[in-house]
């Protein structure tokens, strides 16, 4: 199981847009873009994937985490852009099907394109972007220590001490440990 760390981002630079159909009927609509969220706190965007081992081990506490922080007004939206083709169990039923077994609260979007992913230069599942209330990047990193094989418990604290800070108006630490996962799975010809 290959890692593929996360790219280094400026801090304070702005959410790409994006407008994708979505998996999670149960919330947002049919459609999700970046525009319905302008009026947030704050931000999560996660590129995710089915299959991934990574995803996988955190996503249980993943979704706890952000059920956790809604109610003090953070928004989030999970995006999965891998090739269906030679990924199935990356497809848009089998994306429902995960959203409904972990209950996600927030829309579960497929981005056939990918052109999301290059958008905001996503390379690995999961790659976690939290936005301030100005759609700025606050936090780039990764979720914890913990990985699939590894002693470490799964706590989400690097994501959580990033989402108060944001939620109180206070500065994010610049110093961000990268993600790591398993790459993004790009069509034939699509790799930036």
């Amino acid at each position: 199981m290959a890692e593929t760390p996360s790219m280094a981002l400026e801090l304070g630079s702005a959410a790409s847009d994006f407008n994708l159909p979505n998996t999670n009927p149960d919330y947002g609509g049919d459609t999700v873009s970046l525009s319905d969220y302008r009026h947030s706190k704050a931000l999560l965007v996660v590129f995710m994937c089915n299959h991934c081992p990574y995803v996988i081990h955190i996503i249980s506490k993943l979704v706890d985490v952000i059920k956790a922080y809604q109610p003090q007004g953070l928004e989030a939206v999970a995006i999965s852009v891998n090739d269906v083709e030679n990924y199935p169990d990356d497809a848009p039923d089998k994306m429902s099907a995960m959203a409904a077994r972990y209950n996600f609260s927030f829309p579960y979007l497929y981005d056939e394109s990918q052109q999301s992913a290059k958008d905001y230069q996503a390379v690995c599942t999961p790659d976690l972007y939290l936005y301030n209330g100005k759609l700025q990047l606050a936090y780039h990193g990764q979720f914890d220590r913990a990985r699939p094989r590894s002693n470490e418990p799964i706590t989400g604290s690097d994501l959580k001490q990033a989402i108060e800070n944001v939620l109180n108006g206070l500065p994010v630490s610049s110093e961000q440990t990268p993600s790591v996962g398993c790459s993004i799975k790009w069509k034939p010809g699509q790799a930036p």
